[in-house]
Protein backbone atom coordinates (compact mmCIF):
# COMPACT_ATOMS: atom_id res chain seq x y z
CA UNK A 1 0.00 0.00 0.00
CA UNK A 2 1.67 3.06 -1.20
CA UNK A 3 1.99 6.32 1.12
CA UNK A 4 -0.97 8.65 -0.59
CA UNK A 5 -2.94 5.39 -0.27
CA UNK A 6 -2.64 5.48 3.44
CA UNK A 7 -3.52 9.17 3.85
CA UNK A 8 -6.40 8.76 1.84
CA UNK A 9 -7.59 6.24 4.29
CA UNK A 10 -6.67 8.35 7.76
CA UNK A 11 -8.17 11.47 6.25
CA UNK A 12 -11.60 9.30 5.61
CA UNK A 13 -11.34 7.40 8.81
CA UNK A 14 -10.93 11.65 10.48
CA UNK A 15 -13.69 12.72 8.16
CA UNK A 16 -16.24 9.66 8.96
CA UNK A 17 -15.45 10.07 12.63
CA UNK A 18 -17.00 13.73 12.74
CA UNK A 19 -19.81 12.70 10.75
CA UNK A 20 -20.71 9.85 13.41
CA UNK A 21 -20.22 12.72 15.68
CA UNK A 22 -22.82 14.75 14.30
CA UNK A 23 -25.45 11.68 14.10
CA UNK A 24 -24.69 10.87 17.31
CA UNK A 25 -25.89 13.89 19.02
CA UNK A 26 -29.38 13.61 16.31
CA UNK A 27 -29.70 10.06 16.97
CA UNK A 28 -27.84 9.51 20.16
CA UNK A 29 -26.21 6.60 19.14
CA UNK A 30 -22.89 6.70 20.71
CA UNK A 31 -20.23 7.84 18.23
CA UNK A 32 -17.46 4.74 19.73
CA UNK A 33 -20.18 1.77 18.70
CA UNK A 34 -20.55 3.22 15.11
CA UNK A 35 -16.81 3.53 14.90
CA UNK A 36 -16.91 -0.24 16.06
CA UNK A 37 -18.57 -1.55 13.75
CA UNK A 38 -17.39 0.01 11.19
CA UNK A 39 -14.11 -1.29 12.07
CA UNK A 40 -15.78 -4.68 11.86
CA UNK A 41 -17.56 -3.85 8.24
CA UNK A 42 -13.72 -2.73 6.99
CA UNK A 43 -12.45 -5.85 8.86
CA UNK A 44 -15.34 -8.27 6.61
CA UNK A 45 -14.53 -6.50 2.98
CA UNK A 46 -11.01 -6.65 3.75
CA UNK A 47 -11.13 -10.74 4.65
CA UNK A 48 -13.37 -10.57 1.64
CA UNK A 49 -11.01 -9.17 -0.70
CA UNK A 50 -7.73 -11.46 0.84
CA UNK A 51 -6.16 -8.07 2.24
CA UNK A 52 -3.80 -8.55 5.21
CA UNK A 53 -3.52 -5.70 7.59
CA UNK A 54 -2.03 -7.08 11.31
CA UNK A 55 -1.97 -5.10 13.83
CA UNK A 56 0.16 -5.63 16.68
CA UNK A 57 -1.07 -5.22 20.10
CA UNK A 58 1.24 -2.76 20.87
CA UNK A 59 -0.43 -0.18 18.55
CA UNK A 60 -3.77 -0.77 20.24
CA UNK A 61 -1.95 0.01 23.89
CA UNK A 62 -0.28 2.61 22.27
CA UNK A 63 -3.67 4.06 21.41
CA UNK A 64 -5.69 3.16 24.33
CA UNK A 65 -3.07 4.80 26.99
CA UNK A 66 -2.51 8.27 24.89
CA UNK A 67 -6.52 7.84 24.08
CA UNK A 68 -7.23 7.30 27.84
CA UNK A 69 -4.96 10.27 29.14
CA UNK A 70 -6.03 12.93 26.73
CA UNK A 71 -9.88 11.64 27.55
CA UNK A 72 -9.71 12.38 31.60
CA UNK A 73 -7.70 15.19 31.02
CA UNK A 74 -10.25 16.69 28.24
CA UNK A 75 -13.47 15.67 31.19
CA UNK A 76 -10.80 17.12 34.72
CA UNK A 77 -10.28 20.27 32.45
CA UNK A 78 -14.17 20.35 31.59
CA UNK A 79 -14.89 20.43 35.65
CA UNK A 80 -15.10 23.43 37.76
CA UNK A 81 -14.63 22.69 41.46
CA UNK A 82 -16.97 24.82 44.24
CA UNK A 83 -18.23 24.56 47.84
CA UNK A 84 -21.63 23.50 46.22
CA UNK A 85 -20.45 20.64 43.92
CA UNK A 86 -19.21 18.52 47.11
CA UNK A 87 -21.88 16.40 47.95
CA UNK A 88 -22.10 15.53 44.02
CA UNK A 89 -18.43 15.19 43.89
CA UNK A 90 -18.65 12.20 47.03
CA UNK A 91 -21.81 10.80 45.60
CA UNK A 92 -19.98 10.05 42.18
CA UNK A 93 -17.05 8.85 44.09
CA UNK A 94 -19.26 6.42 46.02
CA UNK A 95 -20.62 5.24 43.23
CA UNK A 96 -17.74 4.70 41.63
CA UNK A 97 -15.66 2.88 44.30
CA UNK A 98 -18.95 0.51 45.95
CA UNK A 99 -19.95 -0.58 42.37
CA UNK A 100 -16.84 -1.42 41.10
CA UNK A 101 -16.25 -3.67 44.33
CA UNK A 102 -19.33 -5.76 43.72
CA UNK A 103 -19.24 -5.84 39.78
CA UNK A 104 -16.12 -7.31 40.15
CA UNK A 105 -16.92 -9.22 43.35
CA UNK A 106 -20.03 -11.01 41.77
CA UNK A 107 -18.60 -11.19 38.19
CA UNK A 108 -15.24 -13.20 40.06
CA UNK A 109 -17.31 -14.79 41.99
CA UNK A 110 -19.45 -16.36 38.30
CA UNK A 111 -16.25 -17.10 37.21
CA UNK A 112 -14.69 -19.19 40.41
CA UNK A 113 -17.95 -21.18 40.45
CA UNK A 114 -18.37 -22.11 36.82
CA UNK A 115 -14.45 -22.29 36.06
CA UNK A 116 -13.12 -23.38 39.30
CA UNK A 117 -10.16 -21.76 39.38
CA UNK A 118 -8.37 -19.22 41.71
CA UNK A 119 -10.45 -16.36 43.15
CA UNK A 120 -7.70 -14.09 42.40
CA UNK A 121 -7.53 -15.01 39.06
CA UNK A 122 -10.72 -14.54 38.64
CA UNK A 123 -10.92 -11.16 40.41
CA UNK A 124 -8.43 -9.82 38.11
CA UNK A 125 -10.20 -11.00 34.79
CA UNK A 126 -13.27 -9.77 36.28
CA UNK A 127 -11.79 -5.85 37.20
CA UNK A 128 -11.93 -4.88 33.24
CA UNK A 129 -15.59 -5.74 32.78
CA UNK A 130 -16.62 -3.91 36.03
CA UNK A 131 -14.97 -0.31 35.04
CA UNK A 132 -16.94 2.29 33.47
CA UNK A 133 -14.86 3.55 30.66
CA UNK A 134 -14.66 7.03 30.95
CA UNK A 135 -13.97 7.35 27.05
CA UNK A 136 -17.04 6.44 26.08
CA UNK A 137 -19.20 7.73 28.72
CA UNK A 138 -17.47 11.14 28.75
CA UNK A 139 -18.21 11.82 24.83
CA UNK A 140 -21.80 10.49 25.35
CA UNK A 141 -22.92 12.88 27.52
CA UNK A 142 -21.99 15.84 25.89
CA UNK A 143 -25.91 16.79 25.36
CA UNK A 144 -26.78 16.17 28.61
CA UNK A 145 -27.01 18.92 31.08
CA UNK A 146 -26.14 20.52 34.75
CA UNK A 147 -25.55 17.58 37.39
CA UNK A 148 -26.68 14.71 35.15
CA UNK A 149 -23.96 15.37 33.06
CA UNK A 150 -21.51 15.88 35.74
CA UNK A 151 -22.30 13.23 37.90
CA UNK A 152 -21.31 11.07 34.85
CA UNK A 153 -18.33 12.37 33.86
CA UNK A 154 -17.01 12.44 37.95
CA UNK A 155 -18.40 8.74 37.77
CA UNK A 156 -16.71 7.46 35.23
CA UNK A 157 -13.39 9.07 35.77
CA UNK A 158 -13.56 8.08 39.26
CA UNK A 159 -13.99 4.67 38.32
CA UNK A 160 -11.30 4.68 35.83
CA UNK A 161 -8.80 5.75 38.28
CA UNK A 162 -10.12 3.21 41.06
CA UNK A 163 -10.36 0.20 38.65
CA UNK A 164 -6.48 0.56 38.11
CA UNK A 165 -5.77 0.82 41.63
CA UNK A 166 -8.32 -2.33 42.36
CA UNK A 167 -6.69 -4.24 39.58
CA UNK A 168 -3.13 -3.64 40.76
CA UNK A 169 -4.33 -4.46 44.40
CA UNK A 170 -5.58 -7.36 43.14
CA UNK A 171 -2.26 -8.61 41.05
CA UNK A 172 -0.43 -8.54 44.08
CA UNK A 173 1.64 -11.71 45.66
CA UNK A 174 0.47 -11.21 48.86
CA UNK A 175 -3.96 -10.64 47.71
CA UNK A 176 -5.10 -12.81 50.14
CA UNK A 177 -3.22 -11.68 53.08
CA UNK A 178 -3.19 -8.09 55.71
CA UNK A 179 -0.34 -7.02 54.05
CA UNK A 180 -1.80 -6.08 50.79
CA UNK A 181 -3.93 -4.01 52.36
CA UNK A 182 -0.59 -2.27 53.93
CA UNK A 183 1.24 -2.17 50.39
CA UNK A 184 -1.96 -0.90 48.68
CA UNK A 185 -2.21 1.83 50.72
CA UNK A 186 1.47 2.93 50.71
CA UNK A 187 1.26 2.70 46.92
CA UNK A 188 -2.18 5.25 47.26
CA UNK A 189 -0.13 7.79 49.62
CA UNK A 190 3.29 7.51 47.29
CA UNK A 191 0.91 8.20 43.88
CA UNK A 192 -0.56 11.49 45.88
CA UNK A 193 2.47 12.40 46.61
CA UNK A 194 3.59 12.37 43.00
CA UNK A 195 0.33 14.45 41.38
CA UNK A 196 1.04 16.87 43.75
CA UNK A 197 4.69 17.20 42.89
CA UNK A 198 3.98 16.35 39.38
CA UNK A 199 1.31 18.96 38.83
CA UNK A 200 2.92 21.78 40.63
CA UNK A 201 5.81 21.36 37.96
CA UNK A 202 3.77 21.08 34.85
CA UNK A 203 1.52 24.49 36.11
CA UNK A 204 4.23 26.65 36.77
CA UNK A 205 5.88 25.30 33.19
CA UNK A 206 2.49 26.15 31.59
CA UNK A 207 2.33 29.55 33.14
CA UNK A 208 6.01 30.59 32.60
CA UNK A 209 6.73 29.57 29.24
CA UNK A 210 6.70 31.41 26.51
CA UNK A 211 7.50 30.26 23.38
CA UNK A 212 4.79 29.65 20.64
CA UNK A 213 4.96 25.83 21.09
CA UNK A 214 3.99 24.91 24.40
CA UNK A 215 1.42 22.64 24.78
CA UNK A 216 2.35 19.49 23.84
CA UNK A 217 5.77 19.78 25.70
CA UNK A 218 3.44 20.11 28.85
CA UNK A 219 1.48 17.13 26.79
CA UNK A 220 4.36 15.14 26.37
CA UNK A 221 5.81 15.21 30.30
CA UNK A 222 2.48 14.33 31.20
CA UNK A 223 2.74 11.45 29.14
CA UNK A 224 6.43 10.67 30.50
CA UNK A 225 5.26 10.78 34.17
CA UNK A 226 1.85 8.77 33.82
CA UNK A 227 4.49 6.04 32.16
CA UNK A 228 6.82 5.92 34.65
CA UNK A 229 4.31 5.62 37.24
CA UNK A 230 2.62 3.54 35.39
CA UNK A 231 5.89 1.12 35.07
CA UNK A 232 6.44 1.48 39.15
CA UNK A 233 2.65 -0.02 39.73
CA UNK A 234 0.81 3.33 40.52
CA UNK A 235 -2.39 4.72 39.98
CA UNK A 236 -0.98 6.88 37.85
CA UNK A 237 -4.06 8.03 36.16
CA UNK A 238 -4.83 10.31 39.36
CA UNK A 239 -1.93 12.22 38.00
CA UNK A 240 -4.00 13.14 35.20
CA UNK A 241 -7.14 13.53 37.05
CA UNK A 242 -5.53 16.36 39.90
CA UNK A 243 -3.42 17.86 37.07
CA UNK A 244 -6.54 18.82 34.60
CA UNK A 245 -8.63 19.64 38.25
CA UNK A 246 -5.58 21.84 39.50
CA UNK A 247 -5.25 23.79 36.31
CA UNK A 248 -8.44 24.08 35.67
CA UNK A 249 -8.96 25.88 39.16
CA UNK A 250 -6.34 27.43 39.89
CA UNK A 251 -7.49 30.15 41.40
CA UNK A 252 -9.70 27.99 43.88
CA UNK A 253 -6.67 26.48 45.27
CA UNK A 254 -4.32 29.33 45.19
CA UNK A 255 -6.55 32.06 46.81
CA UNK A 256 -5.02 33.82 49.50
CA UNK A 257 -1.63 32.34 49.26
CA UNK A 258 1.89 33.07 48.37
CA UNK A 259 2.11 30.64 45.97
CA UNK A 260 -0.15 33.21 43.39
CA UNK A 261 2.95 34.60 42.62
CA UNK A 262 4.90 31.58 41.86
CA UNK A 263 2.11 29.91 39.57
CA UNK A 264 0.18 32.87 38.48
CA UNK A 265 -3.39 31.74 38.45
CA UNK A 266 -4.78 34.74 35.69
CA UNK A 267 -2.05 33.57 33.59
CA UNK A 268 -2.98 30.05 33.57
CA UNK A 269 -6.43 30.37 33.29
CA UNK A 270 -5.68 31.91 29.67
CA UNK A 271 -3.94 29.06 29.11
CA UNK A 272 -6.53 26.91 29.94
CA UNK A 273 -8.92 27.32 26.75
CA UNK A 274 -6.07 26.78 24.30
CA UNK A 275 -5.40 23.63 26.29
CA UNK A 276 -8.65 22.48 26.83
CA UNK A 277 -9.12 22.54 22.93
CA UNK A 278 -6.08 21.22 22.31
CA UNK A 279 -6.56 18.54 24.36
CA UNK A 280 -10.30 17.59 22.84
CA UNK A 281 -9.10 17.45 19.43
CA UNK A 282 -6.33 14.87 20.79
CA UNK A 283 -8.80 12.88 22.06
CA UNK A 284 -10.85 13.26 19.31
CA UNK A 285 -8.18 11.41 17.17
CA UNK A 286 -6.90 8.91 18.85
CA UNK A 287 -10.27 7.56 20.10
CA UNK A 288 -11.01 7.39 16.55
CA UNK A 289 -8.26 5.37 15.50
CA UNK A 290 -7.97 3.32 18.73
CA UNK A 291 -12.06 2.28 18.37
CA UNK A 292 -11.66 1.40 13.80
CA UNK A 293 -8.51 -0.01 14.81
CA UNK A 294 -10.17 -2.29 17.77
CA UNK A 295 -13.27 -3.00 15.59
CA UNK A 296 -10.91 -4.24 12.74
CA UNK A 297 -9.32 -6.42 14.88
CA UNK A 298 -12.48 -8.80 15.64
CA UNK A 299 -13.20 -11.41 13.82
CA UNK A 300 -16.59 -11.63 13.69
CA UNK A 301 -16.86 -15.37 13.09
CA UNK A 302 -15.88 -15.92 16.48
CA UNK A 303 -18.14 -13.52 17.92
CA UNK A 304 -21.10 -16.06 16.52
CA UNK A 305 -21.40 -18.18 19.29
CA UNK A 306 -24.89 -19.09 21.48
CA UNK A 307 -22.51 -19.53 24.38
CA UNK A 308 -20.37 -16.30 23.49
CA UNK A 309 -23.44 -14.50 23.36
CA UNK A 310 -24.83 -16.10 26.58
CA UNK A 311 -22.09 -15.32 28.89
CA UNK A 312 -21.64 -11.56 27.06
CA UNK A 313 -25.36 -11.47 28.25
CA UNK A 314 -25.05 -13.00 32.11
CA UNK A 315 -22.26 -10.65 32.70
CA UNK A 316 -24.00 -7.08 31.76
CA UNK A 317 -27.45 -8.61 33.21
CA UNK A 318 -25.40 -9.00 36.72
CA UNK A 319 -23.67 -5.29 35.95
CA UNK A 320 -27.15 -3.44 35.29
CA UNK A 321 -28.87 -5.44 37.95
CA UNK A 322 -26.20 -3.96 40.47
CA UNK A 323 -26.40 -0.99 39.63
CA UNK A 324 -30.11 -0.78 39.24
CA UNK A 325 -30.16 -1.64 42.91
CA UNK A 326 -27.47 0.99 44.30
CA UNK A 327 -28.89 3.66 42.34
CA UNK A 328 -32.55 2.80 43.52
CA UNK A 329 -31.85 1.91 47.18
CA UNK A 330 -28.68 3.19 48.22
CA UNK A 331 -27.96 6.56 46.34
CA UNK A 332 -32.23 6.83 45.92
CA UNK A 333 -31.27 8.76 42.56
CA UNK A 334 -32.68 9.14 38.99
CA UNK A 335 -32.63 5.63 36.90
CA UNK A 336 -32.93 7.86 33.15
CA UNK A 337 -30.45 7.44 32.06
CA UNK A 338 -27.66 6.82 34.64
CA UNK A 339 -28.76 3.16 35.04
CA UNK A 340 -27.86 2.95 31.60
CA UNK A 341 -24.75 4.90 31.10
CA UNK A 342 -22.05 2.32 32.36
CA UNK A 343 -19.98 1.92 29.07
CA UNK A 344 -17.17 -0.73 28.92
CA UNK A 345 -14.46 0.30 26.06
CA UNK A 346 -10.87 1.48 26.51
CA UNK A 347 -10.07 1.36 29.73
CA UNK A 348 -11.26 -2.15 29.78
CA UNK A 349 -8.74 -3.33 26.70
CA UNK A 350 -6.42 -2.18 28.31
CA UNK A 351 -6.57 -3.50 31.34
CA UNK A 352 -7.15 -7.02 29.82
CA UNK A 353 -4.01 -6.21 27.94
CA UNK A 354 -2.35 -5.66 31.13
CA UNK A 355 -3.33 -9.45 32.22
CA UNK A 356 -0.09 -11.64 33.02
CA UNK A 357 0.32 -14.81 31.29
CA UNK A 358 -0.20 -16.80 34.76
CA UNK A 359 -4.07 -14.86 35.60
CA UNK A 360 -5.24 -15.47 31.76
CA UNK A 361 -7.90 -17.44 31.29
CA UNK A 362 -8.89 -18.82 27.72
CA UNK A 363 -13.24 -18.20 28.44
CA UNK A 364 -12.69 -14.52 29.25
CA UNK A 365 -10.69 -13.21 26.05
CA UNK A 366 -10.93 -10.35 23.22
CA UNK A 367 -14.42 -11.72 21.77
CA UNK A 368 -16.36 -11.71 25.31
CA UNK A 369 -15.00 -8.11 25.65
CA UNK A 370 -16.14 -7.49 22.72
CA UNK A 371 -19.57 -8.67 23.43
CA UNK A 372 -19.78 -6.47 26.86
CA UNK A 373 -18.80 -3.61 25.18
CA UNK A 374 -20.69 -3.76 22.33
CA UNK A 375 -24.19 -4.84 24.80
CA UNK A 376 -22.64 -1.91 27.50
CA UNK A 377 -22.91 0.47 24.46
CA UNK A 378 -26.53 -0.27 23.02
CA UNK A 379 -27.81 0.18 27.11
CA UNK A 380 -26.36 3.57 26.75
CA UNK A 381 -27.55 4.42 23.00
CA UNK A 382 -31.16 2.95 25.02
CA UNK A 383 -30.46 5.45 28.21
CA UNK A 384 -29.98 8.29 25.85
CA UNK A 385 -32.79 7.75 23.74
CA UNK A 386 -34.68 7.58 26.84
CA UNK A 387 -33.73 10.64 28.40
CA UNK A 388 -34.84 14.05 27.40
CA UNK A 389 -33.52 17.77 28.47
CA UNK A 390 -34.62 18.37 31.76
CA UNK A 391 -34.35 21.75 34.38
CA UNK A 392 -31.12 20.59 36.46
CA UNK A 393 -32.39 18.69 39.71
CA UNK A 394 -30.31 19.04 42.92
CA UNK A 395 -30.70 15.27 44.30
CA UNK A 396 -29.66 12.17 42.97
Amino acid sequence: MGSYSILIGLSLAVILSYLFDLAARATKVPSVLMLLLTGIALRQAADYFDFALPIPKVVLEIFGIIGLIMIVLEGALDLELTRDKAPLIRRSFLAAALMLIVQASAIATLLYLWLGISFQTCLVNAVPLAVISSAIAIPSVANLRGEKQEFIVYESTFSDILGIMFFNFALQKNFAQGMSVVTFGRDVVAVLVVAILSTAMLAFLLGRIRLHVKFFLILAFLVLMYSVAKKLHLSSLLLVLVFGLAVNNAKLFLKGTYLRRWFRPDQLHEEVHQLRSITAESAFLIRTFFFLLFGFSITLSSLLSFTLLWQGVLIVGVLTLIRFFYLRYVAKSDLIPELFIAPKGLITVLLFYSIPDQHHIGEVGENILFVVILLTGLLMMAGLLMSREQPEIGEY
